[in-house]
């Protein structure tokens, strides 16, 4: 039964819920309208008159705001009005936000990724809020005929001498003539009025509802549905289709080789056509296809192998300070240590997929992407159509994590849709994401540090074994040229003499690979704070101590890490049979900070509580960052200790949530999440609580079982006991 379908029949209301519809409704097709209900859903139409790209009025007082970046559960839809809202002086909760469509010429970069999307809209937003507010203003002093400094705004009012005002509704007709400002003072930050508190954001009542429309939702009239087979390699290419079952099968009505692109390699796959989408998942279920050149001898074990090999060799260099060969050379008792993490899954809840209608030199989409203006460009080359001609809707996406910043579904939709003179839906299977990919890296790790007589670190060398993102995708120089991210975040809080950073490249073609929330940060940061610890243990020094001697010169960092140590009362003493753990990092210009306590259970632990402060500068909205902060949590904790992408002979061997779980509700911890308070721009807030999740962890498995913990995943009921 769909969702609607759902809600409509067991008759949600506010008194209660009362359920009472026969089963035989889940056979039942779409109620008449429902396409155009969706259609509507999505309308990206303001109503009134455009002060600016992102913002109408109406004569009525409605007021609308453009959500122009994609909402993928970060928080944007409402973040980002929010920021326009305040310099217009209005209450957020009292307009209309709309989902804008994919269109960079009007909207300017519509990517979201990095945590960059309120950092980046920051200042625009508010100068366009701030200009449309003394539009409005000189509009009302030009009607009372007196100066703009006579007058004041208040939640959608100007008002004048002796208290009277007009609304904005009122006048907008004269305000959208004058001539925009080339210089307009902003609010003082004191005179916030939304930003900085704790908002409820526009788009849960909708999601809890049902009334949200994602884009597993979308439908128009005369569309059918495909259902994908790739090869179980990557880089195979179709050699015979035996579809005789297939066609057999009630809905089905073709079968079409298509494409994956994947840049620099593409991959070739087949679709099943069919009237409904159950049609097609049987129809590709019973097809047979046989693949030339399938399967490949790559495989995770021997790539860990191979990387482990490599921290032998001297690597490219990234960053140094100091003289560290000649501090490590100098040291009676050198440390050294060697990490894993493995390779990950995005897994976004939401399957991928895309609805395209392609017509002659024209095409529409309903597209989950994270990258409008670039996936419209690969829509133009592949279609051999203009850019203008392309229409690219973007409902809400159901997570992301990375996963949506490349368009192979989508590309897919148009290829088919193109070749077959329909609208077409196609959607994955969990099986075909997961065992395809693109997949987060895996990265070995290697550590070598001294320590001074008075047990501070003298020298620190980190080296980075990990394949490149860029050069999976573009074919992009990893073997003389350090890939920037793939170093993310070694060098940018800790204060350390003798310092240095290398990369070795790692080549795992033709495995796909992507970016996943925080990128590399969630693999080096995992190395580098339990290497910290354990020099810090070497020093016999209390691990928030030695931390905080290292961020001396950071007042900010050094502010985070000693609030986060008198809010987790990490001087109490702890329970009999207690652990606890602490790491920082940071990343996307943010700082965030973990302590995990855990309790030994049989020959595990169990995790009591996790304490975390964030600084990401000025909070747009409090309880967003705390979300945010709750996701990269359960993420961290999930990469920790649950499953790794494993393949063998290069075919995956996770294929859905059995073998490749997510934390349940029923294990994550009790969370306690501060939001430090400053004056400073905002900056990440997507990604940067991600990375310091797991070696907090294992820091404090090591503080309560005496077992340090340096490969990535490890099983939380076998850590062993008390050493």
């Amino acid at each position: 039964m769909k969702r609607r379908s759902f809600l409509r029949n067991t008759g949600l209301t506010g008194a209660g819920l009362f359920v009472g519809f026969s089963l035989t409704q889940c056979k039942v097709d779409e109620v008449p309208g429902i396409i155009n209900l969706l259609k509507t859903n999505i309308d990206n139409e303001a109503i009134g008159l455009a002060l600016n790209n992102y913002l109408n009025i109406d004569p009525s007082g409605l007021i609308t705001i453009m959500a122009h970046k994609p909402e993928m559960g970060q928080g944007t839809f409402h973040s980002i009005p929010l920021i326009l809202a305040e310099e217009l002086d209005v209450d957020p909760d009292g307009i209309s936000i709309k989902i804008a469509k994919g269109d960079e010429e009007r909207y300017g970069p519509q990517g979201v990724g990095g945590s960059g999307s309120v950092r980046d809209m920051w200042m625009p937003l508010r100068n366009l809020g701030a200009s449309a507010r003394h539009m409005l203003r000189q509009a009302a002093a030009n009607t009372w005929g007196i100066d703009i400094k006579d007058t004041s705004t208040d939640n959608g009012f100007v008002i004048g001498k002796e208290g009277v005002k007009l609304s904005y509704g009122d006048l907008v007709e004269k305000a959208k003539d004058i001539e925009v400002p080339e210089t307009i003072e902003l609010k003082a930050i004191s005179e916030f009025k939304y930003i900085g508190k704790s908002k409820k954001r526009t788009d849960i009542n909708s999601k809890v509802n049902g009334s949200a429309n994602f884009g597993i939702d979308m439908r128009v009239e005369g569309m059918v549905y495909a259902s994908i087979v790739h090869c179980p390699g990557w880089k195979g290419t179709v050699k015979s289709i035996d579809d005789a079952d297939t066609r057999k099968i009630a809905g089905v009505t073709d079968v079409v080789k298509t494409v994956r692109p994947l840049f620099k390699n593409t991959q070739e796959a087949v679709a099943v056509i069919a009237d409904t989408y159950w049609a097609a998942l049987q129809g590709a279920r019973a097809l047979k296809v046989s693949w030339e050149d399938n399967k490949h001898a790559i495989s995770t074990e021997d790539i860990f192998k191979t990387m482990h090999s490599k921290t032998k060799e001297d690597g490219m260099l990234d960053k140094e300070n100091g003289q560290f060969e000649t501090a490590f050379a100098k040291s009676d008792t050198p440390f050294e240590a060697t990490y894993e993490t493995p390779f990950l899954s995005h897994s976004p809840i939401e399957p991928m997929g895309c609805l395209a209608d392609v017509k002659g030199d024209k095409a529409e989409v309903w597209a989950t992407t994270q990258t409008p203006g670039w996936c419209k460009g690969e829509m133009a080359k592949m279609l051999e159509i203009k850019p203008e001609n392309i229409t690219i809707n973007i409902p809400f996406l159901g997570g992301a994590f990375g996963r949506r910043l490349i368009h192979g579904p989508i590309l897919q939709a148009c290829d088919l849709s193109k070749k077959i003179g329909k609208p077409v839906r196609v959607l994955w299977t969990r099986e075909e994401d997961t065992m395809n990919g693109p997949f987060r890296p895996g990265s070995v790790n290697a550590l070598r540090g001294t320590l001074s007589a008075e047990g501070k670190i003298d020298s620190l060398e980190h080296k980075v074994v990990t394949p490149s993102i860029g050069h999976a995708l573009f074919g992009r120089d990893a073997s003389t040229k350090v890939p920037g991210s793939a170093m993310a975040p070694l060098h940018e809080y800790y204060t350390i003499p003798n310092y240095r950073s290398k990369y070795v490249f790692m080549d795992v073609d033709p495995m796909p690979l992507l970016w996943w929330r925080s990128v590399y940060s969630s693999t080096n940061v995992f190395a580098h704070e339990s290497f910290i610890d354990e020099l810090a243990v070497a020093a016999k020094k209390d691990p928030m101590d030695f931390r905080l001697d290292l961020l001396e010169d950071d007042e900010r960092k050094h502010k985070l890490l000693k609030t986060l140590r008198q809010r987790s009362d990490w001087d109490k003493a702890l329970p009999e049979g207690w652990g606890k753990g602490v790491a920082i990092s940071h990343c996307f210009q943010a700082t965030a900070a973990h302590v995990v306590y855990i309790s030994k259970t049989g020959t595990g632990v169990k995790i009591e509580k996790i304490h975390t402060a964030v600084d990401c500068g000025i909070a747009v909205n409090e309880n967003n960052i705390i979300a945010q902060a709750e996701g990269c949590i359960v993420m961290g904790l999930t990469a920790a200790y649950k499953d790794a992408m494993i393949v063998k002979d290069g075919v995956t061997q996770n294929s859905n949530f059995h073998n490749y779980r997510m934390l349940r509700i029923n294990e994550i911890p009790e969370l306690d999440i501060f939001v430090m308070k400053n004056e400073e721009s905002p900056v990440g807030a997507g990604e940067p609580g991600l990375p310091p999740v797991a070696p907090a962890l294992t820091n404090a498995i090591f503080n309560l079982t005496g077992n340090r913990i340096r490969k990535l995943p490890f099983e939380l009921d076998k850590v062993g006991v008390i050493g």
